[in-house]
């Protein structure tokens, strides 16, 4: 038996302000919300029961969830009345685990999509007879991110985000899933907030216990951004990443029920129910939430298109968020990251990056 850790709650959270104007704290990633890719994922890995620990509007996933069984795992939730940090969190969540003290856990962030093979993880834990296995995940410019040095397998230290070119001694992360023996869950303090990059796993390398890190070559994606989030979705949706609770077969396209498909969707756009997308429009990469519509002859590509706004004809939408419930009139031009928010009227033509009409 295999069980996980899996820290949700912060999931959406981030996006809220700038799409969201209703209180769903999980947003639709390729069909369904992104904790069922995790928990579909994990799965279909060997893990049988999921400790869901939960912060911001945790009724709401196990309203969702349930007791697990209608997801094939056993789920119970551990709530966080104040922020306890991931360590904090992840020894809070273990009070609802069931396995022995020399028995795996895996632990997964709740805002990383990633291909990585958790059944090898597991393996390199066992290999190692380790306290602490970390998947790691190399990036080309790692200066956002905590590096995480090894000699072979073995982890040598833990650093800060580098400042200088000297400091970044490798190209290795921490990506966010880790392998832990039970009872060094068990060791974490109770009742305050800890860290896991800056005290449990300093304090572990400084006492001499093992902890391996095992690189992963495959697809790996923070969704802590609205852009990322789109991105996630498309590529789940096209099957660059495997998951068994996408609602269909992969393809260019998801459509939800009742979706009306005039123009084109393609590069893993996923169109919520009752969405619209006009005759000539062209919707690429990109997330529309129920009942969005795409007016005639426009261009979306790799944005979010929130539940009930409107994009009107003739319009270009690049790498935007569009809020609920907004109005974008005629030739309008929303481009690099530009955020709408719920409720917002712009007139026709009245943005515009290239020339005047």
């Amino acid at each position: 038996m295999l069980e996980s850790i899996l820290l949700v709650g912060g999931k959406g959270t981030r996006l809220r302000p700038l799409t969201i104007n209703h209180p769903k704290p999980m947003l639709p990633v390729a069909g369904v919300p992104f904790t069922e890719h995790q928990i579909a994922i994990a799965r279909a890995a060997g893990v049988t029961r999921v400790a869901l620990g939960t912060s911001y509007r945790a009724e709401v996933f196990s309203d969702y969830f349930g007791d697990g069984s209608d997801f094939g795992v056993a789920m119970d939730y551990r709530v966080e009345a104040e922020p306890l940090g991931t360590g904090g969190a992840i020894r809070n969540a273990a009070d609802a685990l069931t396995c022995g003290p020399d028995d795996p856990v895996v632990v997964f962030n709740g805002d990383i999509l990633t291909g990585l093979d958790i059944t090898g993880l597991v393996q390199a834990w066992r290999d190692a007879d380790a306290d602490v296995a970390l998947y790691l995940t190399r990036v080309e410019d790692p200066r956002a991110f905590g590096l995480v040095p090894t000699e072979g397998e073995r982890v040598t230290a833990f650093l800060e985000k580098p400042q200088t070119p000297e400091e970044i001694v490798t190209d290795q992360i921490n990506a966010g899933c880790y392998v832990f023996r039970r009872s060094v869950i068990d060791e974490i303090p109770v009742g305050r907030p800890v860290s896991v990059e800056r005290e449990t796993f300093p304090e572990l390398l400084a006492a001499g216990r093992v902890v391996v890190g095992h690189v992963d070559p495959g697809y790996w994606l923070d969704l802590g951004t609205p852009l990322a989030f789109a991105r996630g979705s498309a590529d789940i949706v096209m099957g660059k990443v495997v998951s068994p609770a996408l609602p269909g077969s992969p393809g260019e396209m998801l459509a939800g029920a009742g979706a009306r498909i005039e123009g084109s969707c393609t590069e893993g756009t996923a169109a919520g129910r009752d969405s619209v997308v006009g005759i000539g429009a062209q919707v690429r990469g990109s997330v529309l939430f129920d009942g969005a519509e795409v007016g005639d002859h426009s261009i979306v590509e790799d944005s979010i298109i929130g539940a009930g706004a409107v994009i009107g004809p003739g319009c270009v939408i690049r790498s935007a968020v569009i809020g609920d419930g907004a109005r974008i009139g005629a030739d309008n031009e929303l481009l690099a990251g530009v955020r709408v928010w719920p409720g917002v009227e712009l007139g026709d033509c009245a943005v515009r990056f290239s020339s005047d009409q």
